[in-house]
Formats: structure tokens, C-alpha cells, sequence
């Protein structure tokens, strides 16, 4: 089975209330008005009858919540969407394998609430976190307790990038030019919260947290080099604050904090970079995913993740854990080959 585990829906009701109108806003808010299988059930469906054995584990599209209302408005949101797709997941198991729940990120107790909720009652799997909280780190400690339950359940985080054109290539101007912060500012903000995340000791504090990264880790195996001997020297760099004394009180070196990341394979066939990112954190923390629905045609993302791996010299055993082994396990959930 081929469990494709970070792609996204509009559940109907959220896309009646909030998308179609206008809270979505602009940027990201144009892109999602315009993707044919975002909400479109039959449409979603004839692109997933091409590929035998293949589910998938549904999340919501961006925008974040908190970009598009206050903290006022979003913990209705997050309901609104929790109980959308725990609906499609009951009406579609054969579909669908589980969800992961949305929630009001702007407002830390209502999330810690809302994920109660969607676990204990919706079957949410996880949450989904984006790699900044309206320009806040996910190091805050307002956020600190959402990943300690997330630890605390032993249930997966999926971290999403975030990063919109307001947020200039260069201090002299005001906003991003040619996309560039989604091409290039996407990578650099997973990267950046991972390593926000791996200073902060979160992974000392709970060895137990599971973090999946979309998009395969962002920049971080590509530049294996700079986080390993490049970090392994923190604070030669840094004349105002003491780096060094925080290198020498961590446990492992930063790159093997990194390695405790999971990463998915949605890179939109870039063979190269799947490769890269399976050197990087190893076959037991790579997860098969696609990014569905936003691909230039429907099916493309797909086809062109499965083509990838195939690619690779990879065993039938290899690929197997790629594809359903990983997820299984961080999901809790018993094998469809098992007699049990």
C-alpha cells in the first residue's frame, strides 16, 4: 500500500465559510482558489483511481489559520475543519486513512484544546504546525506544551512551511519578487525552524517527539556539511552571545539532533534530492507523500514521487517502508497484510 501522507483538502463546510469567501486573502489565498482537486471530491478520486493500492492521509492547505483571521475567529476554524475532514475520513476509509488536526496556533490554550478534542473524539493521528506562528518561533514557549502533548500521546507533528511575499528577498524592499518566497523561502523556513527547534533542546527535553517535515527536510541535507562540521563550530561566528557554552551543554552534536526529523518525499520528482534526503536521515525516517493538489496537472506530483522512488536501488522491502512501513508505524496503526 502506497500511504501518501502530507497532501491537503478543503473539507466543503470550511471552504463555503472561509474560502470561497475571501479569507484566504491573497498569494497563497489566489493559489488555493484555483487548484481543481483542493475540494472536489470526484475530481480528487479520478486522479487517485490511477494508482493502485494508494490512500491518503489528509491535512489542511495553507494558508495557516492565524494568516487568515484573529485569534478570535480561528479556534471556530479549526473545529469547522477538524470535524470536515474527520467527516471525509469516516465516509471514505477506504480512501482516506486518517487526518491530522488543524488548530488555532495564535491561540496556544485553544489548540491545546482543540487537539484534545480532535484526538479524543475526531481520531486526528497528530496536528499539523506551521514553521512560524505570525512570525513567532516554534521555540516560543507558548508552544511548548502542544509539542509536549504531541510527545506525550507518542502521535506526529507535521510541520508546513510558511513564508508569504510580505517577507522581502532584501532589506531595501518591502516584498519578495518572482515567488521567491515560496522556491527558495519555503526550504529556508523548514530548515529554520528545525534548527530553532534543535538549539532549543526540545529533543532532549522530549526524546519521545516525532516532527515530520514536508518537502524532505528543506535545505538541510543539501548542506549536510554546514550543519555538521559547520555547526560543530557554533559561536566562532558570534561576538554578542555565548554560543559556545550552549555547543558544549548539548548531549550530541546539532546534526544528529537533525537526523531525529522524519522527512517526506515531496519534492516533485527530484530524484537527486530524494536521494540526498535518504542519505540524510536514513531509510526508518523517510515517509512517502506528494504534496497533492498542488501540482501543475492532476496526478502529475504522484506519478513523478512513485517514478522517483522506483528509481532508486532500492530492495522490495526498502520501498515497502517508504511507502506504508514508516507511516504505520508513527501512526499507530496495524499493517493491512497482517492476519491480526
Amino acid at each position: 500500500m502506497k500511504i501518501d501522507l502530507f497532501n491537503h483538502f478543503f473539507p466543503k463546510p470550511f471552504l463555503d465559510r472561509y474560502i470561497e469567501t475571501g479569507y484566504a486573502g491573497k498569494d497563497m489565498g489566489k493559489r488555493v482558489r484555483n487548484v481543481p482537486t483542493i475540494a472536489d471530491l470526484d475530481a480528487r478520486f479520478r486522479v487517485m483511481d490511477e494508482f493502485e493500492n494508494y490512500v491518503q492521509f489528509l491535512s489542511l492547505p495553507s494558508p495557516p489559520l492565524e494568516a487568515m483571521a484573529s485569534p478570535d475567529e480561528t479556534p471556530e476554524m479549526a473545529r469547522i475543519a477538524n470535524d470536515g475532514l474527520a467527516e471525509l475520513v469516516a465516509r471514505h476509509s477506504d480512501r482516506f486513512l486518517g487526518f491530522t488536526a488543524s488548530l488555532p496556533l495564535d491561540h496556544p490554550d485553544a489548540a491545546l484544546r482543540e487537539f484534545e478534542r480532535a484526538v479524543a473524539q475526531l481520531g486526528a493521528r497528530g496536528f499539523q504546525i506551521f514553521t512560524n506562528i505570525d512570525g513567532k518561533p516554534l521555540d516560543s514557549p507558548a508552544f511548548q506544551p502542544l509539542f509536549e502533548e504531541a510527545a506525550r500521546r507518542d502521535l506526529p507533528v507535521w510541520m508546513h512551511p510558511a513564508r508569504a511575499a510580505n517577507f522581502p528577498d532584501y532589506l531595501t524592499e518591502d516584498r519578495s519578487q518572482f515567488e521567491i518566497w515560496w522556491t527558495l523561502g519555503w526550504p529556508y523556513e523548514t530548515s529554520a525552524a528545525m534548527a530553532r527547534l534543535v538549539f532549543s533542546g526540545i529533543f532532549d527535553r522530549l526524546p519521545n517527539l516525532k516532527i515530520i517535515t514536508h518537502h524532505m527536510g528543506g535545505m538541510i541535507p543539501y548542506f549536510e556539511g554546514r550543519v555538521g562540521y559547520g555547526w560543530d563550530k557554533l559561536g566562532s561566528r558570534t561576538s554578542d552571545v555565548d554560543y559556545v557554552a550552549l555547543l558544549h551543554s548539548m548531549p550530541r552534536r546539532p546534526i544528529d539532533y537533525f537526523r531525529l526529523f522524519y522527512a517526506d518525499t515531496a519534492l516533485f520528482g527530484a530524484r537527486s534530492a530524494t536521494r540526498c534526503g535518504l542519505d540524510f536521515f536514513g531509510l526508518d525516517h523517510v515517509l512517502f507523500a506528494s504534496d497533492v493538489p498542488f501540482e501543475p496537472a492532476p496526478g502529475l506530483y504522484i506519478r513523478e514521487t512513485i517514478r522517483c522512488i522506483e528509481s532508486l536501488d532500492l530492495t522490495t522491502p526498502q520501498k515497502a517502508q517508504i511507502y506504508e512501513g514508516n507511516a504505520l508505524r508513527l501512526l499507530k496503526l496495524p499493517s493491512p497484510h497482517s492476519d491480526s
